[in-house]
């Protein structure tokens, strides 16, 4: 079975999930979207609003941060992959709980097995502590190591993790847009060596 049927299959499983009390509350799961093919991998952690209505992942304001972030260092959505650990909207867009994160993240797990990205690039703290605790590493305050890397070795090749500040950073905390630029940019520079 090829990469497009197994990962419609496991869409068809997240959008008709009730593994929590999220899929009670929802408008729409938000698998993910983008390239099944992708080297990049971009992890959020969850729906908000617009996603929830649409059923896509980043379409909001913080989803419109990403586009001009991603335009800057010459890629589009359709060159990546983004997806959310937790796939349905959190009630008032409040942080995923522990509970939530434990029944959804298999479905993170199954997508990372099937795409076999080079990189992956969680965006935010909740994001950031699961990829790395998932691959073996300790975590630190997304502060101190968002734009640094971390070596994975898998059964499927070497996975480069590269936290970042959430997207929705540059919303309410504009200094720090600046930093998610540089990031962005280091990114670039990455993909160009994993490639």
């Amino acid at each position: 079975m090829g990469k497009e049927e197994l990962m419609k299959k496991l869409e068809e499983k997240i959008r008709s999930c009730r593994k929590c009390p999220l899929g009670e509350l929802r408008t729409n799961a938000v698998p993910g979207a983008g390239s099944y093919e992708a080297k990049v991998m971009f992890v959020g952690e969850a729906p908000g609003y617009w996603e929830d209505q649409k059923g896509l992942p980043f379409v909001g304001r913080a989803g419109k941060v990403l586009d001009e972030l991603l335009a800057e260092i010459g890629l589009k959505r359709e060159d990546v992959y983004i997806t959310n650990i937790v796939k349905c909207r959190p009630p008032d867009n409040r942080d995923p709980t522990e509970e939530e994160i434990k029944a959804c993240s298999p479905y993170l797990d199954r997508q990372i097995d099937i795409i076999k990205p080079k990189v992956i690039v969680p965006l935010g703290r909740h994001s950031m502590r699961y990829i790395l605790e998932k691959f073996g590493f300790d975590t630190e305050p997304i502060s101190k190591i968002h734009g640094k890397t971390f070596e994975a070795h898998t059964l499927f090749g070497k996975i480069v993790i590269m936290p970042m500040y959430h997207p929705a950073v540059a919303l309410y905390r504009p200094a720090l847009r600046e930093e998610l630029r540089r990031d962005f940019h280091k990114l670039k520079t990455l993909i160009g060596e994993s490639s």
